[in-house]
């Protein structure tokens, strides 16, 4: 099993990972369909199902999937680009993607919410389809947006096709018991078997100046947070309060409000920085997932702004183990929240960071394997009840709690050898057991929880 550091992080946009980038995503391998069909297709149009449909309009699903279809992609998203697009096609409901000839498309009749039942193959599911100058459909693909920026036609799904496709690697390790078996054996740590398999794969060059670039836009990312007040889009009217914690806590230094605690709040800061970029709708880096992006980037500040003999050069040794321990829960488990809850965002980006400030802090592959299963057992059971379908609330403030947990839980992995009574595969298959039992209404549809109890939304 080979998941890349490429595939646990990936540049791209607010603020749903699953509910915006996959969209976007899916958008633009239908173009590819189109472009590849033997015969020409005049229109096109799509219907979105489950979570996509009732959490879309908050999540920006619809402007995610119509720009899709003008061809932009997550990684190379330019905002006021997307802006000029869409309104032209608004004007003249026409998209106009490179490579093909101008196909019609209605945004207000053209791509349709279906309220009903979900698809068959995941919660997250839409139809796109072409159609000739009549208005017939004579091409038509189903896509699920499984998490992360992840997407799957309906026939990937069914065949189990994952992202290991290519020549195998030199440790594929499917469970955490297979990793530290790999890793004892071979003398190398987590990070070093990831490692050996990314370059496998790419030069390492490569790999390590891919690995730069993510924390460079994450680390970004956090300082336009900490540096922008005002209020969020969507409707809520819920402030930016990352600038105004960070201005007070630098006021606060070397006086006696500057108690020991106040690391919590420098932590929280960082993430929620991070996640209000996130629904404001800015360029995020998936950790695993858009909802879950500030847990990771938090502790790597925490780790370089605040622990004693902190390197940058161990960034990439904190990645590394991030992504390693965030593949399995994603091949074992699940890392969406329309599919398992926010236990399986949060926690499990809680469980990479732990992993890896655990490992970036000299700990063993056990005592890193400790730190995750300590992160995500206590996430388990975790819903995701967005209020309005935004990813603002319980979100943002969320990411905060994760990264000071993931500190937490490396920590107590620290202070002791490794060994536990609860094992990390154990854990993730109990979250993925608590994600089948789990209510639909609790898992991103806006339908429980906080998202029908906060009053005047």
């Amino acid at each position: 099993m080979f998941l890349s550091v490429f595939d646990m992080f990936k540049v791209g946009i607010g603020p749903s990972s699953s509910h915006t980038m996959g969209p976007m995503v899916a958008a633009a391998r239908f173009l590819d369909k189109i472009r590849a069909a033997p015969f020409e297709c005049a229109g096109v149009k799509g219907t979105l199902h489950g979570s996509l449909a009732f959490t879309g309009v908050g999540h920006a699903t619809d402007r995610a999937t119509i720009l899709g279809l003008a061809g932009f992609l997550p990684d190379t998203y330019d905002h006021d680009e997307a802006e000029k697009v869409m309104e032209q096609i608004r004007e003249t409901n026409t998209v106009n993607p490179e490579g093909l000839p101008p196909l019609h498309f209605n945004p207000k009749e053209d791509l349709l919410f279906d309220f009903g039942p979900n698809l068959p193959g995941h919660a997250n599911g839409m139809v796109l389809m072409a159609t000739d100058k009549q208005g017939d459909t004579i091409l038509q693909e189903t896509y699920y947006s499984i998490g992360g920026g992840f997407v799957m036609t309906e026939d990937e799904l069914a065949s189990g096709r994952n992202t290991d496709e290519g020549d195998p690697v030199p440790y594929p390790f499917k469970s955490a018991v297979e990793m530290l078996e790999m890793s004892e054996a071979s003398g190398k740590s987590i990070a070093e078997m990831k490692r050996a398999n990314e370059i496998s794969r790419r030069a390492e060059t490569d790999m390590t100046a891919g690995v730069k670039r993510i924390w460079q836009v994450m680390n970004d990312c956090i300082e336009r947070g900490m540096n922008t007040d005002g209020t969020l889009p969507g409707g809520l009217n819920v402030k930016r309060r990352a600038k105004g914690i960070r201005d007070a806590l630098i006021a606060e230094r070397g006086t006696n409000q500057n108690a020991p605690h106040k690391i919590n709040d420098w932590m929280s800061v960082y993430a929620m920085a991070v996640n209000e970029e996130n629904a404001a709708g800015g360029q995020v880096v998936t950790a695993p997932t858009n909802g879950a992006a500030g847990v990771v980037p938090a502790v790597i500040r925490y780790y370089l702004d605040h622990y004693p003999g902190a390197s940058e050069d161990k960034v990439e040794e904190f990645m590394l183990t991030a992504a390693a321990i965030g593949g399995l829960v994603k091949f074992n488990a699940s890392i969406s929240g329309a599919e398992a809850g926010c236990q399986a965002e949060v926690g499990s980006a809680a469980a990479m960071g732990a992993a890896g400030l655990c490992a970036v802090m000299g700990g063993t592959a056990m005592q890193i394997e400790n730190a995750a299963e300590i992160a995500l057992e206590h996430h388990l059971g975790m819903t995701c009840d967005p209020v309005k379908g935004l990813v603002q609330v319980p979100c943002i403030e969320r990411n905060g709690l994760g990264a000071i947990k993931a500190v937490s839980a490396a920590s107590l992995a620290m202070r002791g050898d490794g060994t536990h009574l609860v094992p990390l595969d154990a854990c993730i298959e109990t979250m993925r057991q608590t994600g089948e039992d789990m209510m639909d209404k609790y898992k991103e549809t806006s339908l429980g929880g906080l998202a029908v109890n906060v009053p005047n939304c």
